[in-house]
């Protein structure tokens, strides 16, 4: 199984910075606070304006919130930089042994319980906002 993709905690981070520090949000000072290249955060910065919670500003200008951290979930942050392939968090093997009754069923059966699951998680996502978040920080 893969893991969720580090994009997820990357734009937690970079949505945080912009929060508390919304006079020096450049994408050199969050890449430094998140510690990865610059491109890194330009990627997610793209992915994050695309979904309307940030807005960039061209040159030197930085970014900021386009949204209230209160109004941003990180179920909204979650879904913006596609932290799951295919908006499937869990995989199954496909190319099992159909003669096998395991190997026949197993796709089947783990299905709905992963779903389950994702499903869990993603309206525990949905209930948790930005601004809680940053007020663990402080």
């Amino acid at each position: 199984m893969k893991q969720i993709s580090t994009r997820f905690s990357m734009a937690i981070h970079t949505l945080s910075l912009i929060s508390m520090n919304p006079n020096d949000s450049t994408g050199d000072y969050i890449a430094a606070s998140v510690n990865t290249n610059p491109v890194v955060i330009r990627r997610i910065m793209g992915m994050l304006k695309k979904a309307g919670l940030v807005e960039v500003r061209p040159g030197i200008g930085g970014a900021s919130l386009r949204r209230d951290p209160e109004s941003i979930t990180l179920l909204d942050v979650y879904r913006a930089v596609h932290a799951a392939d295919e908006d499937q968090l869990f995989r199954v093997h496909t190319d099992t042994n159909i003669h096998c009754p395991v190997g026949r069923n197993i796709e089947r059966v783990l299905q709905e319980e992963l779903q389950a699951a994702q499903s869990e998680m993603e309206r525990r996502l949905e209930r948790t906002t930005l601004a809680k978040v940053i007020h663990q920080f402080e």
